[in-house]
């Protein structure tokens, strides 16, 4: 099915997706469209060998250089303004407040289990695919996904937050 030919077609039409995907993973526009960038390139070295849906193989490329690439880099996030914003009301910061506390707890989880859960809750994927995504058994995904969790429902700063509701 994939030729080169269908290359450009295929990054136009699916980039949106996987760039949502790669963004989930990194939390920041800038790396995932760096990261989605990487993986289209390796993609294009490989695209003639790609018998089937191309989708799942990007995706899996996009996972496995998420998982080596962003070892090595600063992961450190610096947004600089001119001006102070204006503060929200508190409803709407504590609902941002939750969401950077669930985010950053999501970041303190080692690499594959953030990509479990990120694959399964955010793209709604299944343990199988999961699986064809990151190369590694369902069994494996069933395991990484139960220790995420875990380590989620221990992590203090999520257990204390919702104690004090």
């Amino acid at each position: 099915m994939a030729s080169r030919d269908t290359f450009a077609e295929f990054v136009t039409a699916r980039s949106p997706r996987l760039k949502r995907t790669a963004y989930l993973l990194t939390h920041d526009w800038a790396h995932a469209e760096d990261l989605l960038q990487t993986a289209l390139v390796r993609a294009w070295s490989a695209w003639g060998r790609i018998d089937a849906d191309p989708e799942p193989y990007v995706r899996r490329i996009l996972v496995n250089v998420y998982a080596s690439w962003w070892r090595r880099r600063w992961r450190q996030v610096e947004h600089p303004m001119s001006q102070l914003p204006e503060r929200p009301t508190a409803d709407e910061m504590s609902r941002v407040d939750r969401r950077d506390e669930v985010w950053q707890a999501l970041g303190r989880l080692p690499r594959r289990q953030r990509a479990v859960l990120v694959l399964r809750y955010f793209e709604d994927m299944n343990e199988s695919q999961i699986a064809d995504a990151m190369g590694i058994s369902v069994g494996t995904v069933k395991s990484q996904a139960t220790k995420a969790l875990a380590k989620l429902r221990l992590d203090e700063s999520l257990t204390l937050e919702a104690s004090h509701r």
